[in-house]
């Protein structure tokens, strides 16, 4: 029989998509998101979590860089899967090898355009717009030890237009993360399995 994949999120901001992975997930058994770890004691995330019944756990920069924490947490939770919704740290490498290829993040653009350090949130959509580019999107890949690199498992487009603003990107680019990431997310779970 095949198991239902356990999904911890890793967030640092408001939790949007914490909360569209999680309820993606009600009622399915490919995958639930059980819990959630969060680098910011004051994240909205963590308001979220509590609402949606999800289990958190808050860390520092030092307790990230060790690791004893975190992993104890996530193998205390069971944890198969992780997956990056709006988590702005470098993934640390024992993560990487004690998660091969079951690390999955989304990024707000086309990469390998507009990636790398200090390329989220609307600093890249800015970067879109500054730079007159006609289509951007998300991508979706699994992590290595690198900003935005990693295996592509997924991209979506959408147009942009002269008149359209950083913010008027950034709605159009959510929409599309709303869609597909629950989705492709489903999908590794199902290979996993």
């Amino acid at each position: 029989m095949n198991k239902t994949i356990r999904i911890a999120l890793f967030a640092s901001g408001s939790g949007t998509n914490v909360e569209n992975i999680t309820n993606y997930f009600n009622g399915k058994t490919t995958a639930k998101p059980v819990c959630v770890l969060c680098n910011k004691p004051d994240a909205f995330v963590l308001e979220r979590a509590k609402r949606l019944n999800l289990d958190s756990l808050t860390f520092n920069r030092a307790d990230f860089n060790d690791g004893e924490k975190i992993m104890e947490y996530l193998r205390k939770n069971e944890i198969d899967l992780i997956v990056l919704a709006g988590f702005l740290w470098l993934v640390p490498e024992y993560l990487i090898k004690e998660y091969p290829n079951r690390i999955v993040n989304i990024h707000p653009a086309l990469l390998p355009k507009f990636g790398g350090k200090g390329m989220y949130g609307m600093h890249v959509h800015e970067a879109v717009k500054q730079s007159g580019e006609t289509e951007t999107g998300i991508t979706i890949h699994l992590i290595d030890g690198n900003y935005d690199k990693g295996n592509t498992v997924f991209q979506a487009k959408v147009q942009v237009s002269p008149s359209d603003s950083p913010d008027d990107i950034a709605n159009k680019v959510h929409k599309l993360e709303y869609e597909y990431y629950p989705k492709i997310i489903e999908e590794i779970a199902e290979k996993i399995r």
